[in-house]
């Protein structure tokens, strides 16, 4: 069950700058993500325009705008995974998913994220769907890990 929005913030003090990161951070652990309610909500409760409070969120790689899918793809973009074509498996990930790195799909089923490193590197290339990890990944795979999670649904 989920934490009202208004009782995350109450607990952090009206009017108080400092926490602002904190405040957003528990906002999105709670929900996922940061909407358009949550950065108004804020803005009024720490006494900071809502655009100050999206620009500073917006500075920070760890916050999220668009609510994941159901299955959110990781592609990792660390330098083994770069020398063994993960730009290219991003690429076949958004082409067949019809999506933006960053997007979700609109039926809400599929995410997809390009992050740093997952720390597989001799498994290059590394793609993450939930937590589950699929290593030295090929242009062909991709299709059918698409597949496989389209038909669980």
């Amino acid at each position: 069950m989920q934490v009202a929005l208004d009782e995350i913030i109450n607990r952090y003090k009206a009017g108080s700058r400092e926490s602002l990161l904190p405040l957003l951070q528990d906002i999105q652990v709670e929900y996922g993500y940061l909407n358009e309610e949550a950065i108004l909500k804020v803005g009024k409760h720490i006494k900071l325009p809502s655009s100050k409070v999206y620009g500073i969120a917006t500075f920070y790689d760890q916050f999220r705008f668009v609510q994941k899918g159901k299955f959110h793809i990781k592609v990792c973009r660390g330098t083994s995974c770069h020398m063994h074509g993960s730009l290219s498996l991003l690429k076949e990930v958004e082409r067949v998913l019809h999506l933006k790195e960053g997007q979700t799909t609109r039926d809400g089923r599929f995410s997809l994220e390009a992050v740093s490193c997952m720390g597989a590197c001799g498994s290059a290339p590394v793609l993450n769907v939930n937590g589950y990890f699929k290593t030295a990944v090929t242009i062909p795979d991709i299709a059918q890990i698409i597949d496989f999670y389209r038909n669980l649904i």
